[in-house]
């Protein structure tokens, strides 16, 4: 799968940045619950959100050009929406530690609560294509967008998961 996503990602780059699509995880599907750990290293899951709050989910990775251009983008969304919803980062293992993840995460002051996907389960349940990749769900855990690239309308997603 790691193979797979580095892939993914070179093919993203080099053809630009991609808008909302069906993507990875099918739409109107439950979100998958997902062992992945904090960036301390204890095990979390990811359907820990599940019925709570609608939540905006990225999978990125510190060295991901799309992420970087898409991290404006988050930080607005967290500020205006505070706590209507959850953000959550999953930094994916391709090339990573969590130490290196945790101190992007500072350095950038990435919001909401921030993962690492150790052995890549999160990565395989939600299909990943390639790293910038967003699922939104609503506060029943229906998949309500599923994006990749820089470039994405958050605030559309959002919209539709409210």
């Amino acid at each position: 799968m790691r193979i797979l996503i580095g892939a993914a990602l070179a093919l993203v780059t080099a053809a630009g940045a991609a808008g909302a699509q069906d993507l990875g995880v099918k739409l109107g599907s439950s979100a998958p619950d997902a062992a992945v750990t904090t960036l301390e290293g204890t095990p979390a899951n990811l359907s820990q959100y599940v019925g709570k709050t609608p939540v905006i989910m990225e999978f990125w990775a510190t060295w991901c050009p799309n992420c970087a251009e898409l991290e404006p983008t988050l930080v607005s969304a967290a500020k205006k929406y505070g706590e209507k919803i959850r953000f959550v980062g999953v930094a994916v293992s391709v090339n990573e530690t969590p130490a290196r993840v945790k101190a992007f995460v500072a350095k950038h002051g990435l919001p909401g609560d921030q993962y690492f996907d150790m052995k890549g389960d999160a990565t395989d349940k939600y299909d990943v294509p390639a790293t910038s990749y967003v699922v939104v769900f609503n506060k029943q855990g229906k998949v309500v967008y599923t994006g990749l690239g820089g470039k994405q309308d958050l605030e559309a997603a959002i919209k539709k998961a409210l």
